[in-house]
């Protein structure tokens, strides 16, 4: 049973996500919250397995939430929700300690999957890695993982600020260089 706790301001959709997981074998809707300060005065107490956060909260921000909840439950795992693949807020939540991201518009069945992936020990930039490290062009690594052409290039290049390089070569030797750590 995978936990799953919710951090949205927009009352309808927290709604329809609390309804969706509860009809969901294997999961279950542990605690919904309007905003980070509710989020932040509980989740660490009641830690789900993973969290939904909205990026842009009112108050604190999701990104800021994301970090503070990471500083006092270093494990817990967290997927950003943002209305526009904006990457430079993804990239920002990603630095925070966010494990990926979804857009607000992913079908439901998206979002269980990403759930399952990053409760898995999945993350879709480690994915990423994995494909650029085997030699996959970028279409053959889109086509695997389901993804568009585009969103394989913003993961690469977040990838690349991330491990703070320059190339593909680079990514890949730091990325073999922590999978022999």
């Amino acid at each position: 049973m995978i936990k799953v706790s919710i951090v949205e301001d927009d009352a309808k959709l927290r709604e329809t996500l609390v309804r969706y997981f509860a009809g969901q074998p294997g999961f279950r809707c542990l605690n919904a919250y309007p905003n980070a300060e509710a989020a932040l005065a509980d989740i660490p107490q009641h830690p789900p397995d993973v969290v939904l956060m909205d990026i842009n909260l009112p108050g604190m921000n999701g990104i800021e939430c994301v970090s503070r909840l990471r500083q006092a439950t270093p494990t817990l795992k967290i997927i950003m929700l943002t209305v526009f693949e904006e990457s430079t807020q993804v990239f920002k939540a990603l630095s925070a300690g966010a494990f990926g991201y979804l857009v607000k518009s992913n079908r439901p069945s998206k979002i269980l999957e990403a759930i399952r992936e990053v409760h898995g020990g999945g993350s879709p930039e480690f994915e990423v890695l994995q494909g650029l490290s085997r030699g996959h062009p970028y279409k053959q690594i889109a086509g695997n993982l389901g993804i568009s052409l585009s969103t394989v290039r913003t993961y690469i290049q977040r990838i690349y600020e991330k491990l703070h390089v320059h190339s593909q070569t680079e990514a890949v030797m730091k990325f073999a260089q922590k999978q022999a750590d």
